[in-house]
């Protein structure tokens, strides 16, 4: 959820503001005999014909508003599309009012079907009881066009950062985005991904006018694993100047550091402090613990005992939070910044973005980019996120990192204290940080080479932990029986498990000691007997990898989650009177370099020490953004575990 960062109490109106204009939208009307490019290929399921947006914002009735208009076309093409687009939901909310809607469908014969108010309905959200209207549309075939349009009035209009998205996976023509303003507001406006810049219509007299043409947006595919919602054609505006009394830079960094500073560190009452007090006593730290220590301990602590509300006033100051254990998001960071004013923990504040969604801009100052919060502090370098009840910290949720964000930083003059923002880049967690680690023993029957015994040491750390240490209390004992189980069941479902056993599996010690899962089983999986040799599947021990496939030529960049370290080690003991014929099969090298840094890497190698196996498979990924051009490396080294997963050891007598 979004969190509303501050409110802006701005001088808008002009001593000498002419009359009251009417909005743009009652001048506004369709084609009555609309003219669109029908003629699309049999394989295309669906083109945007029209896409024209209109905001604006006017003085009513001593109310600033905003009127949205938006107009689309679309031709269908497939079943699948007509199905997709039978409704049309219309987007407005208990602060905004529907001023017109208008939809109709027109048939590949030409024939012009308008929707009359029986198809234009009306239903509950049955969790927030919210009212919404939507179109539905009938009688639709494949060449049909459906053609709607809608204005809404917005009551709280929204100029501190608004972003609209341009570009679908479908081809949209005839694109016009149009903004309107009073002749005293100047708006600024950014383009992203090849979307074409905003101008300003020097001719238009009575309103400020900014508009934005295309003949055509190019259809944009999701691919795997590309940030797709950050990389669609999309424009940012936001107010920043008020001509009839000289402000600007409304929508600015620098106003929002001094309104989140005023609202997260004011002082806190001595009543309430004394409270402050003793939760921080109930949580167990002590004064002789490290900084880590006690972070670690209040986070926890807080994430357990205080429950994280969607939304609301409640749980919003100080006092109700600790009183009742019930927060919103601007409560749980009071809360945090409270503490550590308390325990003289030296922290910043920090607003970002999901980089998957919408990477900050750093040259582009708009509320959009401000969306998640965290904390940093300069001591242990590491980050805390505040809101997110399955983060913990050194580990914040890793989409808001590898990002810019701002910085909020207190500052002191004499008595005198306040803050400055400043953007700054968010380190992601490093690549060792984050580590999954398999040892496993490897010894065949005596008596049946098909049979093995296996001995399997699995232990995570970083992101792979955090998703389950941290909740290892709340799982009950059977459930982690078969968390045990499934580490060994994953490679074969009919093993035999002969000892089982977890450890590390408190809370208290992520990111202190890994959480390790001990397993030893038997199997008649991995062997098969061909002749007097044996085929012994090595590879399939380390559990089914993944396999990336680009059938067409790779067109966006590919961004991990994380930074990322596996290590395998596997240590098999030839049986008697046989030998490895294939070991080479083994040897696996893959490695991506970038100006002398090895930056993706997955080897695997071996030796040989009497009649024992050892082998090592490492992998990591230490950046998570890889360019198009790169991507082939990055498969070619994915692939080398699913490369590994299939080798098979043919072990022959001597």
């Amino acid at each position: 959820m979004r969190i509303i960062l501050s409110l802006y109490i701005l001088a808008l109106y002009s001593l000498n503001l002419k009359a009251q204009e009417n909005p743009v939208y009652l001048n506004y009307n369709w084609e009555q005999t609309p003219q669109f490019e029908t003629r699309i290929p049999d394989s295309v399921g669906i083109v945007g014909l029209k896409d024209k947006m209109i905001v604006e914002f006017i003085f009513e009735d001593d109310n600033f508003v905003e009127y949205f208009l938006e107009h689309k076309a679309f031709l269908l093409n497939s079943d699948e599309r007509i199905e997709e687009y039978n409704r049309i939901y219309l987007p407005y909310n208990n602060d905004s009012e529907l001023q017109v809607n208008k939809a109709r469908v027109i048939k590949p014969n030409g024939d012009v079907v308008e929707l009359d108010e029986s198809q234009i309905l009306t239903a509950e959200d049955e969790e927030t009881q919210r009212a919404y209207k939507f179109f539905a549309f009938e009688g639709i075939e494949k060449g049909s066009i459906i053609d709607y349009y809608y204005v809404v009035k917005k009551m709280a209009p929204d100029y501190s950062g608004k972003r609209i998205n341009f570009q679908q996976p479908y081809q949209k023509k005839n694109i016009e985005f149009d903004l309107y303003a009073p002749e005293n507001l100047v708006f600024q406006f950014k383009s992203y991904n090849g979307l074409p810049e905003v101008s300003q219509d020097t001719l238009s007299e009575s309103k400020k006018h900014w508009q934005l043409n295309a003949s055509v947006i190019p259809a944009l595919e999701e691919e795997e694993q590309a940030p797709y919602e950050a990389l669609r054609a999309f424009l940012i505006y936001k107010l920043d100047e008020n001509l009839a009394n000289n402000t600007q830079n409304i929508i600015s960094y620098s106003k929002v550091s001094q309104n989140l500073y005023k609202a997260y560190y004011n002082e806190i009452d001595k009543k309430t402090q004394k409270k402050l007090d003793a939760f921080i006593a109930e949580s167990g730290i002590k004064p002789a613990m490290s900084a880590d220590e006690k972070l670690r301990i209040i986070e926890s602590y807080i994430k357990t005992n205080v429950y994280l509300g969607e939304g609301g006033n409640s749980g919003n100051d100080l006092e109700s939070v600790l009183d009742q254990k019930v927060a919103n998001s601007a409560g749980m960071v009071r809360l945090f910044v409270g503490i550590f004013k308390t325990l003289d923990l030296n922290h910043e504040l920090i607003l970002t973005s999901d980089r998957q969604s919408l990477r900050f801009d750093p040259e582009f100052e708009a509320n959009s980019f401000l969306n998640e919060f965290l904390f940093y502090f300069p001591e242990t370098g590491k980050y805390l996120a505040p809101t997110e009840s399955s983060s913990r910290y050194g580990f914040p949720p890793a989409v808001w990192t590898d990002n810019f964000g701002l910085v909020v930083k207190e500052v002191s003059l004499g008595n005198f204290k306040s803050a400055v923002g400043k953007i700054e880049y968010i380190k992601p967690v490093p690549a060792e940080m984050t580590v999954d680690r398999m040892a496993l023993k490897v010894t065949f029957d005596e008596e049946d080479l098909t049979q093995v015994n296996v001995t399997l040491d699995r232990s995570f750390e970083g992101y792979y932990a955090m998703y389950m240490q941290p909740f290892m209390n709340l799982i009950p004992d059977d459930k982690k029986d078969e968390l045990l189980q499934d580490f060994a069941k994953n490679l074969d479902e009919n093993v035999v498990i002969t000892e089982k056993n977890l450890n590390n599996a408190d809370p208290a010690l992520f990111g202190v000691e890994p959480l390790e899962f001990h397993v030893k089983f038997e199997s008649e999986a991995f062997v098969e007997k061909a002749g007097n040799r044996y085929l012994f599947k090595i590879g399939e021990l380390i559990g089914e990898q993944i396999q990336m496939y680009q059938e067409n030529e790779r067109k966006l960049p590919l961004e991990d989650e994380f930074t990322r370290t596996y290590y395998r080690d596997l240590e098999v003991v030839i049986p008697d009177g046989y030998t490895i014929a294939n070991p080479e099969d083994i040897n696996i090298d893959h490695s991506f370099v970038l100006d002398g840094e090895e930056l993706l890497m997955f080897k695997s190698t071996y030796t040989l020490e009497g009649n024992v196996l050892k082998i090592k498979a490492d992998e990591f990924y230490k950046v998570n953004k890889i360019d198009k051009d790169f991507f082939e490396s990055y498969r070619s080294v994915v692939n080398s575990a699913a490369d590994f997963n299939k080798v098979t050891l043919v072990l022959e007598p001597k």
